[in-house]
């Protein structure tokens, strides 16, 4: 992809760049460690960094960074060697609901994030609303995680490593108010800690290979190992049903009460390698316009 890219005082400047709008990536259900500030910004850690991303016309102005860091690390975090306008157009032609949904989230990017924070984090979100999931995520990173700096007057930590968080009680973690769920985190913690499961070698197998795996940990169902495959593992054929995906589906699609297994299948046959993108952008407009409730 062809960008403008300027350096200014501990900034970076992305000139002419199309299909990125901060709202919509961040609060689409696919992180949670970024919020939005006063000016509209959004400020959040990944990758063990602070950075503050902000829209200003056709501008994205990233801030807290340098040259160096948003080439090797943020230009993958954000995808930003997609070509989004293409699969906006491939899934768009002949659906009049996806039509409607990409415009509605026209500035959605799927995020490369860390895939032990995603698996950790999609954990928690299990049966969960997002502010208690974002607040116990924060917690976790404050206790167990390291220091990483200041910003704007608030305090930043890292996300703990799977070796320290594998070490914690069960009793330590419900207090970061995980509830029931504080004992599927350590045990999923002490897996890849181990070496039982190498989760950064999903990305070598299909899909179908990773999913079985992702589910051999505890609390890990058929929506949050999708979650996991589509956020971090790069399996953009991966199409996680929750409440929202499940009401939109049967709303405009399947015109009855369907499970999940039978969406997930539907969904992806239907939007095949594009499954992961579709999905994004039909449960944020569900979730926003409150379809199917």
């Amino acid at each position: 992809m062809n960008y403008n890219i300027i350096e200014d005082k501990n900034k970076v400047i992305l000139e002419g760049v199309s299909d990125f709008e901060p709202v919509h990536i961040f609060e689409c259900g696919q992180c949670f460690r970024w919020n939005k500030e006063d000016d509209g910004s959004f400020t959040g850690v990944a990758l063990d960094r602070i950075l503050n991303v902000k829209k200003e016309e056709d501008k994205i102005i990233f801030s807290n960074t340098n040259i160096d860091d948003f080439n090797y690390i943020w230009y993958d975090y954000f995808d930003l060697d997609r070509d989004y306008g293409k699969i906006k157009k491939e899934l768009s032609k002949d659906d009049a609901v996806l039509d409607e949904a990409v415009k509605f989230g026209s500035g959605i990017r799927i995020l490369n994030q860390e895939p032990f924070e995603t698996t950790i984090s999609f954990i928690i979100s299990a049966n969960n609303r997002i502010p208690r999931i974002k607040k116990s995520i924060e917690l976790i990173s404050e206790r167990y995680g390291s220091f990483l700096g200041e910003y704007n007057g608030k305090k930043y930590y890292s996300f703990p490593q799977k070796e320290e968080l594998s070490k914690v009680t069960v009793e330590e973690l419900e207090d970061c108010k995980v509830g029931f769920r504080a004992k599927y985190i350590i045990a999923a913690s002490k897996a890849i800690a181990n070496g039982e499961i190498d989760i950064y070698n999903l990305k070598n197998l299909s899909t179908e290979e990773a999913r079985e795996i992702l589910m051999t940990l505890k609390g890990v169902g058929p929506k949050v190992s999708n979650c996991i495959l589509l956020f971090s593992i790069g399996k953009h054929d991966s199409f996680p049903v929750d409440v929202w995906v499940k009401r939109v589906m049967e709303y405009f699609y399947l015109k009855e009460d369907t499970n999940e297994k039978l969406i997930q299948k539907y969904g992806e046959d239907k939007f095949g390698n594009l499954s992961g993108f579709a999905q994004q952008y039909l449960f944020y407009y569900a979730r926003e316009l409150g379809i199917g409730k």
